[in-house]
Order: structure tokens, then C-alpha cells, then sequence
């Protein structure tokens, strides 16, 4: 968990099998996903929209090729969007270098990956399945169990 939060900063924590993923809704958007190392005692607000995210995200955690139907907000800059648009559509069991992502959005491999970093929906918007050209490259701005989560998110969808 980042510093300062507790499993009550969270609409709904959902047990994973790297720890657990803490969701954050905003009206019938999801604003924030946290994949967190630890194991936390799962708990959902008594909402529909929490309870749907809830379901869909446990969908994924078991169908890795089923595809997340959640509305949510990114905020960001026009550029952090087009990015954020172009990782979305990477598919599942698939990845893209942060040089080929670069050029699809026509700018360089370090924007992108700052952009990557500035992500507040993984799992929605997929930065995991962007990687170095040789390596997993980064992922959940250092953390150190950040990389541990990356592998099993890439294996758990069948990337080699």
C-alpha cells in the first residue's frame, strides 16, 4: 500500500493472487486501482457500481482474456490520454516495448514511460503489458514488489 493508506482508503479491496487490489469509485467511475503486495481483508461498499466493479475485476482475475467493462476517469493531459488510449489497446497476452508505444503516439520511449508511471487505473489501462526492449522495464514507480506484480499479471495472461 502507498504510504499513508489504509484498507478504509479504499471503496472495495479484492484478494489477489500477488496480494490485493484496492479500488477507489468516484459516482459510476472507477478513479483509482492499487495493486497492492499485501494480502488485506477483502470488503466492498454496499454500492451497485462498487459490487459490479467488484465482479468484473475478479472476471479478470480468473479469465485473464476477459475483457474489464468499467467506466473511468483518467484526468490527465491531452498527451498522458493518447497514450493511456494506445496502452488500452494492447490486448491481452500481448505487449508493446515503451519504444513501440513511443511511436505509435509519436513522441519518445521516456515520455511514455512517465506516462506509464502517472497511471491511476492499471488493469483498465494495462502498463503492465508495456516493456523495456530487453526486460520487463519498470512498473508501479519502484515499488519493489512492483516487478513481481508485473510477472504474474504478464504470465497470468499468457505472455512469454
Amino acid at each position: 500500500m502507498n504510504a499513508g493508506n489504509t484498507p478504509h482508503d479504499y471503496d472495495a479491496i479484492i484478494t489477489a493472487p500477488f496480494g490485493a487490489i484496492g479500488l477507489r469509485v468516484q459516482d459510476d467511475f472507477v478513479v483509482g486501482i492499487e495493486l497492492l503486495a499485501e494480502t488485506l481483508e477483502p470488503h466492498a461498499a454496499p454500492l451497485p457500481f462498487v459490487q459490479h466493479a467488484v465482479h468484473e475485476l475478479q472476471q479478470y482475475l480468473l479469465d485473464p482474456a476477459r475483457l474489464i467493462d468499467l467506466p473511468y476517469l483518467t484526468g490527465g493531459t491531452l498527451f498522458q490520454q493518447r497514450v493511456w488510449k494506445a496502452i488500452a489497446d494492447i490486448p491481452s497476452g500481448e505487449a508493446l516495448s515503451y519504444s513501440q508505444l513511443a511511436q505509435c503516439v509519436h513522441s519518445g520511449p521516456r515520455a511514455v514511460a512517465n506516462v506509464c508511471g502517472a497511471n491511476r487505473v492499471p488493469l483498465l489501462v494495462p502498463c503492465h503489458r508495456v516493456v523495456a526492449k530487453s526486460g520487463l522495464g519498470g512498473f508501479m514507480q519502484g515499488n519493489p514488489r512492483g516487478l513481481a506484480i508485473k510477472q504474474w499479471l504478464l504470465a497470468h495472461e499468457g505472455f512469454a
